[in-house]
């Protein structure tokens, strides 16, 4: 079982104090298949970089995670794109971007058939809201074709739509995107939060029945630390956490949720135990600083609850 996630990592630079900059790697997708290639998932990533030492630093460190780089584009004389993370005196995150000219945009800009064909042939196709802010018209056309491609070979889509504002000229931009790709989808990942600022649904209901207009088959609705509601067929489940976490901090919270639930799918575990691997994860995540944990902090329990082929 071949997954791929496809999107963007950026070199990350959090302040440590002092005025002090710590130098690290992240991105949504990014983050799920590092979740997801420690759980013992066949997982590549999907993207472009440059050919400079931040960018082989980056193709280095994902594949000692066990990440599949093959499918990795390198363009001769550019760099990746860079954020920045700055804390209030409360503790408080802001982030400051440089990614314009990443060359993650013009990955389907720049893709030739032989490509297509090979992604084309992965068991899942994985992508996100951000992910499609990424592209233009013309590339999110390509990836429109790349999912109903990958359908037809008898492959499934998943989706988180991570809406992200600054990533999008306008609100209704972002909507069309989103309605041009989630008649492809099969598994939906939102969180109500995101989808309410975008697409103003009244609760988790209403946000799984919108999905489901749209063709969606299986709904997993994130909803914090409240849990989530998994709509599968005409089943609804609410799934809760198995305990109260007080988070140290909640990047990738989603991103490893989204990891241990397609992982337990992936093995053959029911909707609602694949949302319980979830939290499971999620929890320990949103318990250490930063978006990827130590590797001896991932949850041995989880490990053999989520038996990855």
């Amino acid at each position: 079982m071949r997954l791929a996630l496809i999107g963007e990592c950026m070199v990350e630079l959090a302040e440590v104090g002092g005025g002090r900059f710590a130098r690290a790697f992240g991105g949504d997708t990014l983050n799920t298949a590092l979740y997801m290639a420690r759980l013992g998932v066949d997982v590549s990533y999907v993207t472009a970089l440059g050919n400079d030492p931040l960018s082989d630093s980056m193709i280095a460190a994902w594949r000692a995670e066990g990440v599949r780089t093959d499918e990795v584009m390198c363009l001769s004389g550019r760099m990746p794109g860079l954020y920045m993370i700055e804390r209030d005196a409360r503790g408080e995150r802001s982030f400051l971007y440089w990614r314009d000219r990443a060359p993650a945009r013009e990955f389907f800009d720049r893709a030739d058939e032989a490509t297509l064909e090979r992604l084309s042939k992965f068991d899942w196709l994985c992508f996100s809201g951000i992910s499609l802010s990424l592209y233009g018209d013309n590339g999110r056309a390509r990836l429109a074709e790349l999912l109903a491609a990958t359908r037809r070979r008898g492959g499934r889509i998943a989706f988180d739509g991570n809406f992200r504002p600054r990533g999008w000229p306008d609100a209704d931009s972002a909507r069309r995107a989103f309605g041009q790709i989630l008649p492809y989808v099969d598994l939906a990942l939102p969180t109500l939060e995101d989808e309410q600022a975008l697409f103003g649904d009244a609760d988790a209901d209403a946000c799984a029945a919108r999905l489901h207009r749209a063709g969606v088959q299986e709904i997993v609705v994130k909803q914090g630390a409240r849990g989530c509601i998994v709509f599968a067929g005409t089943d609804r489940t609410e799934v809760a956490p198995d305990r109260r976490i007080d988070p140290v901090d909640t990047t990738a919270a989603g991103d490893s949720f989204n990891a241990a639930y397609l992982a337990a799918r992936i093995a053959g575990a029911a909707p609602p135990e694949a949302a319980r691997a979830g939290h499971r994860l999620a929890g320990v995540v949103i318990s250490h600083p930063g978006a990827i944990i130590p590797r001896e902090a991932m949850p041995t329990e989880l490990q053999r609850k989520v038996p990855c082929p």
